[in-house]
């Protein structure tokens, strides 16, 4: 008996049926996988390379609970020279991470509604949003690294990124996942409000029929979600870089750096946010950035 190919019906732009060989249709629907991960990779790129400063402004807040002015003079006596010193973690950290974030998102997505349809459609974003955000968590090594060269302690300690991960190898595998509670809170919990509400957003805006009106709807859904997450989260950061802080000693638990820090604030909650408008500044024009990024990108090159 003859093979006969196995076909797949679609439309044309005509609304006319049309059969497709499997093979090719299977071809067709890899290559759209893939481009939501490199689109996040070149959206979290384009991102990092021009909120980095603002963002090592706001870890000197975190770890020192000091006002803006005094984390700008810090960084100005450490001169040009170190500003950009830790840049390469996050690069590496955040293009990954966010190729990961949209690229799983979308997998896991597919996969749910593919094997479970019943499903509705919040569960099955809320179920892929906190796994793409545990599939992240895979890369905080790299997070890890970068809380290590932006702290002042570290200067003479560790020459940079490839130097940091060689001397804490020491210490154990287990050194390089310091602090991940709070990267999975954060992550996963973030990923949901991310997904749920950037279109939502977008919607309410008003149409626009320009290429530059449509990258701006794309900013300014992002950016507003990107600035409501960062802040509602932003206490989760300042515990996790508390916790990341620390190199060789007894590892802190959540709960006991919680503890400490809220003591070493002098029992403030609202000292806990020291940085906070500088961080929901840079995440709106950071995720304003990657969404608008991200959008473009697929725009442009599929």
């Amino acid at each position: 008996m003859a093979a006969t190919a196995q076909t797949c019906v679609t439309s044309d732009l005509h609304g006319r049926h049309l059969s497709i060989p499997q093979s090719l249709h299977s071809s067709v629907s890899h290559h759209e996988d893939f481009k939501e991960f490199f689109c996040g990779w070149g959206a979290a790129f384009i991102n990092i390379s021009l909120t980095f400063p603002i963002n090592k402004v706001i870890f000197r807040q975190m770890l020192d609970g000091v006002h803006m002015y005094a984390a700008v003079q810090q960084l100005k006596l450490d001169g040009l020279h170190y500003l950009y010193r830790g840049c390469l973690p996050p690069l590496i950290q955040k293009t990954v991470s966010v190729s990961i974030m949209f690229g799983t998102y979308n997998e896991y997505s597919r996969y749910i509604r593919h094997n479970v349809p019943s499903v509705s459609p919040f569960v099955c974003l809320s179920i892929s949003a906190v796994l793409a955000g545990t599939t992240e968590a895979l890369l905080m090594p790299f997070e890890r690294i970068q809380t290590l060269l932006q702290d002042r302690q570290y200067h003479n300690r560790f020459h940079n990124t490839f130097h940091a991960l060689w001397e804490i190898k020491k210490f154990g595998v287990k050194e390089y996942f310091r602090g991940l509670t709070p990267i999975l809170i954060r992550n996963g919990f973030s990923n949901m409000l991310f997904f749920e509400f950037r279109g939502k957003i977008k919607e309410k805006l008003p149409p626009s029929q320009t290429c530059f009106g449509r990258i701006l709807k794309d900013f300014i859904s992002g950016a507003v979600v990107g600035a409501l997450i960062s802040t509602l989260f932003y206490p989760v950061n300042v515990i996790k870089a508390k916790m990341q802080v620390q190199c060789g000693t007894r590892f802190l638990s959540f709960s006991e750096a919680f503890a400490l820090t809220y003591y070493e604030r002098g029992c403030s909650l609202r000292k806990l946010f020291y940085g906070v408008h500088v961080n929901y500044t840079r995440a709106f024009v950071s995720w304003g950035i990657i969404n608008a990024s991200y959008e473009f990108l697929k725009k442009l090159l599929y």
